[in-house]
């Protein structure tokens, strides 16, 4: 069974960097993406990575935020640059996603199609 462990959170000022890890317990063919979740809330996307690389990140990200793979040691980062107050919350990895066009596709937006989830890594941004 698929394990996701996330790590690096933390406490940051406004304007600083965080850098998240996902290790995936196994190779799979599957894509990957992160989501934040505020206490009270619902989960939110953040950004999905697809099984070819590409990716995709929601509005309020693009620009500060980037998802990256390294697939030789199954692991998933979320590189969290210029960090703001309203980027505090629980993050969580995730893996799933959808066939289409020859690969699977995760999208941030989509959260129904993530089935595994990692456990959460806490991030607080002060400003």
């Amino acid at each position: 069974q698929l394990h996701l462990v996330e790590s690096g959170g933390g406490s940051v000022e406004a304007g600083g960097s965080l850098i998240l890890s996902c290790k995936v317990s196994e190779t799979n063919r599957y894509c990957y993406g992160w989501f934040r979740q505020i206490p009270g809330k619902d989960k939110d996307g953040v950004a999905g990575i697809d099984s070819d690389g590409s990716t995709n990140y929601v509005d309020s990200v693009k620009g500060r935020f980037t998802i990256s793979q390294d697939t030789a040691n199954n692991t998933v980062y979320l590189h969290m640059n210029n960090l703001k107050s309203e980027d505090t919350a629980m993050y969580y990895c995730a893996s799933g996603g959808r066939w289409e066009g020859g690969k699977f596709h995760c999208s941030p937006h989509r959260i129904w199609e993530f089935g595994t989830w990692g456990q959460g890594t806490q991030v607080t941004v002060s400003s």
